[in-house]
């Protein structure tokens, strides 16, 4: 019995639906299961209908390129399980001062790839800890400030300015911050009470 080839407007509409969700980007596993074989990927390449990114990664044409473009990639990298985390997310965020030389990233604790551009943190998310953006994941303010009060990278410094300016801005409330800070050790509990005083204090 012949299999008659899939319409051409059918697959790219396809495509099409998965890339408008990653920033255009797409894998070739992805064009793959949409129906698009090896060999028509290598064809659409070389016309120009597509453009290579990487080994196994590629984007429509045109599409306008934003910041948040790369962690976009990331998340394709790790085959949608990581979030972007800890001083990575303060600057999506916009809190605080921080400018992290690496992008950090928290996967869950069986993930085993490594790349020398990335910090990975191994942890179970809450749905409630995770914010949707596009073509992305981002941990909530709130799981922000408990991870990177945990973290010896952040001074306290660092962690009172974030702390500051998510409460002035009405996103995390003190006492959200009291009552779970607990749950992510004692040192980071003892970091985000004295970011709340040092803000109490002003007032």
């Amino acid at each position: 019995m012949l299999t008659m080839p899939a319409d051409p407007t059918v697959l790219r509409r396809s495509l099409n639906a998965i890339a408008m969700y990653q920033a255009g980007y797409f894998t070739a596993a992805q064009a793959l299961e949409v129906g698009y074989s090896y060999q028509s990927q290598k064809y659409h390449v070389d016309h120009g209908n597509w453009d290579r990114v990487d080994r196994g990664l590629f984007r429509l044409p045109g599409w306008p390129a934003r910041d948040e473009d790369r962690y976009v990639l990331w998340r394709l990298w790790s085959h949608d399980l990581a979030v972007v985390s800890h001083q990575s997310a303060l600057v999506v965020h916009d809190l605080g001062d921080v400018s992290p030389t690496r992008l950090h990233l928290t996967v869950p604790l069986g993930f085993r790839a490594k790349d020398a551009a990335v910090v990975t943190h191994r942890a179970v998310l809450a749905p409630g800890d995770v914010e949707d953006r596009d073509g992305y994941q981002i941990t909530s303010v709130q799981r922000t400030l408990f991870d990177v009060a945990a973290s010896p990278d952040m001074t306290q410094e660092q962690l009172d300015m974030a702390v500051a300016d998510a409460v002035r801005r009405q996103v995390v409330q003190p006492r959200g911050l009291r009552h779970r800070a607990d749950e992510f050790g004692t040192r980071a509990a003892l970091r985000i009470e004295r970011a709340l005083a040092a803000l109490e204090s002003e007032t």
